[in-house]
């Protein structure tokens, strides 16, 4: 007899371990469950500790999330436990995150910590403590398959959606887990909340970086890869210098404002060249790209991927968490894997993830997705982009 989480046995005889960020949607998720009769447990995770960001609003996982966190579990009547994270989520999240912008990546931390400490490390930790699933308040759905695997879908509320950050989870790993609140929108995570009578019923969500206590991500990129910061020259698609910078983590694919180059035609940021330490920008018709090179590409789709993808399969992909997922073709490619879009996107910048769906809209299974390697233009959209850089250039030179 299966109980509501898909697992064998009663709810009184089922350990759930819950990670609680000390924000409403793990704090109801724990309540929910506790209310449904499991034996829930709540972990909260220290990840760090600069000072400044434990009562700083709008940052996750500091030292007033932590006692929000525990005052839930209390009132709820729930064992809770904090444990301590920071040199592991140092080592493989803010390292990681340092080192991409550095090579002119734009990174995407919250997958990185997804994938290397709570469904790694902390899932690990549930199963050492007797649990039979690992229960997270993120907006996303799985589903039980024919095969009695699962599958990972869209959440029901599109606008609160986190399947881009969950990509890189495995199929050994979504056989543990368990989102409760995929079928929910915040409005009823927030009305449940109140009525379990939670303090944390009307706290804001988390929107920075957690890792980031000024807001500034340069500060942190800075004291850890002082040649990220170093100055360089900005230049145009053909190489000419039309301006300087102050270090390439101050930029990002896609930027138009805060460039500091006069020009009678709007400027973005096309590609950010680490090695040389150039910025090089160009009209918005050169951020059009229609091919991706992927590498670490997860796959939880049906089957092996090697075996599916034969000359290349349909899929539709998403290259940023707020885009819509567009058609695409997924094909092998020099010993990896490579996206053609159909459509083309602006703004595609190495680092991040393309995600795999198998629908552009409404609760789609996702089926992986890979970090962003690199972007190019067709020679159809070579030639579009070198049309419009004509009278720029001259307008540039002046």
């Amino acid at each position: 007899m299966l109980n509501s989480l898909d697992l064998e046995g009663r709810p009184e005889d089922t350990r759930i371990v819950v990670a609680m960020s000390g924000g409403v949607d793990s704090s109801v998720t724990a309540a929910l469950l506790k209310s449904q009769g499991y034996d829930v447990v709540g972990i909260t995770l220290q990840l760090y500790d600069h000072g400044a960001a434990t009562h700083r609003k709008g940052a996750c996982c500091a030292g007033r999330d932590i006692h929000d966190a525990r005052n839930v579990a209390e009132r709820i009547g729930i064992p809770h436990y904090v444990l301590d994270y920071e040199s592991r989520f140092k080592q493989s999240v803010i390292d990681n995150f340092a080192d991409s912008y550095a090579l002119g990546e734009t990174p995407v931390p919250c997958i990185e910590c997804n994938r290397s400490v709570k469904f790694r490390d902390l899932l690990s930790t549930a199963r050492e403590l007797g649990a039979q699933a690992l229960a997270t308040g993120h907006y996303v759905a799985s589903r039980r398959l024919a095969d009695g695997s699962r599958s990972l879908t869209c959440a029901a509320d599109a606008d609160r959606d986190q399947s881009y950050f969950l990509f890189a989870t495995t199929r050994e790993q979504l056989d543990f887990l368990r989102f409760p609140l995929g079928d929910m929108t915040k409005p009823q995570t927030r009305e449940l909340a109140r009525r379990f009578d939670l303090e944390v019923a009307d706290k804001q969500d988390s929107q920075d970086i957690c890792f980031v206590p000024t807001g500034r991500y340069t500060d942190i990129i800075g004291r850890l890869k002082p040649n990220a910061i170093a100055p360089g020259d900005i230049v145009d698609l053909a190489g000419n210098v039309i301006g300087q910078h102050q270090g390439i983590v101050h930029f990002t694919v896609g930027q138009r404002k805060g460039l500091g180059i006069a020009s009678g035609h709007p400027l973005y940021v096309v590609k950010l060249d680490a090695a040389t330490r150039r910025v090089v920008v160009g009209p918005r018709e050169a951020l059009r790209m229609d091919r991706i090179a992927l590498r670490d590409v997860n796959w939880i789709g049906d089957g092996a991927l090697d075996r599916v993808i034969g000359e290349g399969i349909e899929i539709y992909v998403r290259v940023r968490s707020t885009r819509a997922p567009q058609p695409a073709w997924l094909r092998a490619a020099d010993g990896g894997y490579e996206v053609e879009l159909v459509a083309g996107e602006e703004g595609v910048s190495p680092g991040q993830a393309c995600v795999f769906y198998d629908a552009a809209s409404g609760q789609a299974r996702v089926l992986g997705g890979g970090f962003i390697r690199s972007a190019s233009a067709s020679r159809v959209a070579r030639a579009a982009t070198q049309d419009a850089m004509a009278p720029l250039a001259e307008a540039v030179r002046g």
